[in-house]
């Protein structure tokens, strides 16, 4: 029995991670360069849930109300344009972030982008009236939806093959921990600091700092060698993997990759750089039209699912359900939630992402999502608000909902989203999928105290949880395993036909693709003898991604 239990741990998905972490080299996973930069890019996160915590708990500062007429911040339709309104200047910064992109590079478009957010943080600061505050809110949007596409797509790039999901992961990671500080940030306001504009003006202004030293760091930290090889900046992107990797120049670890992203880039760039080359590329090859397909799916899904409108109206949710206390006892909640939140990013990051592989984690996730979503709208339905148990277990639910959004849909935007798309169509395909990601937002924040007073309040959760259920037929039949997989092999996973992406699960198949062809083992656990005869037969180039 002993045995039977040891086998079956030795074979699980997470021992198959720890081998390959272990036969990576441990320069490599440690190396400080790479962690700061990846650090940095991350940060582009952090505009992003700032904002959706302001969305959600500064409008119940009195400070607030009294200057700008809110009757209460509690009140789902006085608040939604405060709310929806970002989420259209983030759709066209994601957009317009694809002129720049490849012209500017990965570090000066962080630069950049973190002005533009700065700009509209400053004009709400000093926003006179309503008009001006909701301009504000537009001109913040713009920076937001361009750090959103410049973020991952950065992070994807800088990643080795064996911990991309890890190191992708640390942008949902950079929001949850945004949105925890924001929200006692908010919190603290509300004890400390007397009913004034100064109120919200100290959280508007906050966030602008911290970008600032990032900005200063970033002179400091690495531009992306997958951009420097594709503007022909080879010795310059050669020098800066050098430096990621913290591998010696002669190490066959590093040879190889250099190799395989030169061998790569230069294949995909001979068809020309253009917009209009990009863009013929993107809706014309067969894969590329299947990356579209999902990410605009992959994109929806996580806001018909309700997880983001719940945050941006938590206040209003935890009155809807029968939460009672001060506004600062919402807030306070607000907070539990948010640093709830924060650590089930670090999880998801740590023990779920690569461990599991993007599939099960997906599946774990909604799951979890759709019983959380379940409940409360039976609750809602049939529940009695004076009783106290059902409404903690509703609110215990909330933060069940939240994990399973952490290890789940929240995933398959800011991961799966961020690393399947080929080097030379990779700024295209993040800024059409964050641009079509900003405007599903905007129209389900936008809406949704409308689809609240439509379904008496518990039809909207059963609304989301169907389509969680959705999502999961979606996943299963459609979202392909590519945990581990280098970028250039993610080409190979997409050039078959959509319907059979659940056969490219490699983790659960225990084998190893070698140049398209298996070798058993399972991912991470190919031993060299293996992979070196499958390298000699095809003249020495491997598909392991190791």
């Amino acid at each position: 029995m002993a045995s039977w239990i040891k086998d079956v741990l030795s074979r699980s998905p997470l021992a198959q991670y720890g081998k390959t972490l272990r036969s990576a080299p441990r320069e490599m996973l440690s190396n400080r360069r790479m962690i700061l930069t990846a650090m940095l890019y991350a940060t582009c996160a952090v505009p992003l849930t700032w904002d959706q915590c302001s969305s959600a708990t500064v409008p119940s500062l009195k400070g607030f109300e009294e200057f700008f007429g809110i009757d209460s911040g509690t009140n789902a339709n006085a608040i939604k344009n405060f709310v929806s309104l970002p989420f259209v200047g983030s759709a066209a910064g994601a957009a317009l972030s694809f002129l720049f992109n490849d012209r500017l590079g990965r570090l000066w478009s962080f630069r950049v982008y973190a002005f533009v957010y700065t700009i509209g943080q400053m004009i709400a600061v000093a926003a006179p009236n309503t008009a001006a505050l909701y301009a504000a809110r537009v001109v913040t949007g713009l920076g937001i939806g361009a750090l959103t596409v410049t973020g991952p797509m950065s992070l994807a790039e800088i990643a080795p093959a064996e911990i991309r999901g890890l190191i992708c992961a640390w942008f949902p990671v950079a929001m949850g921990l945004a949105h925890f500080c924001a929200v006692f940030s908010v919190y603290g306001i509300t004890l400390h600091v007397a009913p004034s504009r100064l109120q919200y003006q100290i959280n508007f202004f906050v966030p602008c700092i911290y970008l600032s030293f990032w900005v200063v760091a970033s002179f400091f930290l690495c531009e992306s060698p997958r951009w420097l090889f594709m503007t022909d900046k080879s010795d310059q992107a050669v020098r800066v993997l050098y430096e990621l990797r913290g591998l010696p120049m002669d190490s066959p670890r590093l040879q190889w990759e250099l190799e395989e992203t030169r061998t790569s880039m230069q294949q995909e760039m001979s068809t020309g750089h253009s917009y209009t080359t990009v863009i013929r590329e993107a809706f014309t090859k067969k894969s590329n039209l299947r990356r579209i397909q999902q990410v605009l799916i992959c994109y929806a899904l996580p806001q018909l699912s309700g997880a983001n409108t719940i945050s941006s109206y938590f206040v209003p949710i935890l009155e809807i359900i029968g939460v009672q206390g001060s506004g600062t006892h919402k807030i306070f909640l607000t907070g539990m939630y948010t640093m709830a939140r924060f650590f089930f990013a670090l999880i998801t990051s740590f023990f779920l992402i690569d461990a599991l592989g993007r599939r099960k984690s997906l599946f774990l996730g909604i799951t979890l999502q759709m019983i959380g979503d379940i409940y409360i709208g039976t609750y809602l339905k049939v529940g009695n608000s004076s009783d106290a148990a059902s409404s903690q277990a509703a609110i215990a639910m909330i933060f069940i909902h939240s994990f399973g959004y952490s290890a789940g849909l929240l995933t398959l935007p800011y991961v799966f989203g961020g690393e399947l798309w080929p080097n030379n169509i990779r700024s295209f395909g993040a800024a059409f999928g964050q641009t079509f990601h900003w405007l599903f937002s905007y129209a389900m924040n936008y809406a949704l105290p409308s689809l609240l007073d439509a379904t008496d309040n518990w039809g909207a959760f059963i609304f989301f949880a169907s389509w969680c259920f959705t999502a999961i037929l979606y996943v299963f039949f459609v979202v392909p395993e590519i945990a581990g997989l280098s970028v250039e092999e993610i080409e190979q996973v997409f050039r078959g036909p959509w319907f059979t992406a659940w056969r490219s699960t490699r983790f659960e198949k225990g084998v190893d693709v070698v140049d398209g062809r298996e070798v058993e083992g399972g991912k991470g656990s190919t031993t060299s003898d293996q992979v070196e005869d499958v390298r000699e037969e095809h003249g020495g180039k491997s598909d392991t991604g190791l």
